[in-house]
């Protein structure tokens, strides 16, 4: 996991190839004009989903992680709270992982929260149990999805 503002993102560009296209979007899009749901990046292996929403809460946010995917979560507006733990310490509840949504859902409950304000951004790895949306008011977030096999 990675926490960071976006005037920072630039060091973390070689860890991925795909980070560059997804920082630069998240620089350059007008952010308060893309459609909730998906937005087209690169395919399939780099795409945005946005999405103005009230949060959850920390007592209903449910952890999860996903295979195929990294996440780079970015707070346009409001302050998410994002649970964290290691995948390690995490048991999966009984539904398992499904392939088609690239997810995975845990019974645990995080043993870090961090507060996810706007213009910052938090990546997670497919180790990464997470439980976004744990905030408790309304939030504006962009999640650029980026294949962890990018060929």
């Amino acid at each position: 996991m990675i926490f960071d503002s976006l005037n920072h993102s630039g060091r973390y560009l070689p860890l991925h190839p795909g980070f560059e296209t997804g920082f630069k979007f998240l620089k350059n899009q007008s952010k308060d004009h893309l459609k909730d749901g998906r937005n087209e990046i690169d395919g399939d292996r780099l795409f945005a989903l946005s999405m103005a929403t009230e949060g959850k809460g920390r007592d209903k946010a449910v952890f999860e992680t996903h295979r195929k995917y990294l996440d780079i979560q970015f707070t346009v507006s409001g302050c998410d709270i994002i649970g964290w733990d290691d995948l390690a310490n995490c048991t999966p509840d009984s539904a398992g992982y499904n392939p088609d949504n690239d997810v995975e859902f845990y019974t645990d409950r995080p043993t870090l929260w961090i507060p996810v304000s706007s213009g910052r951004f938090a990546i997670f790895y497919p180790e990464d149990s997470h439980a976004p949306l744990g905030t408790d008011e309304f939030v504006h977030k962009i999640v650029i999805k980026v294949a962890v096999d990018w060929r």
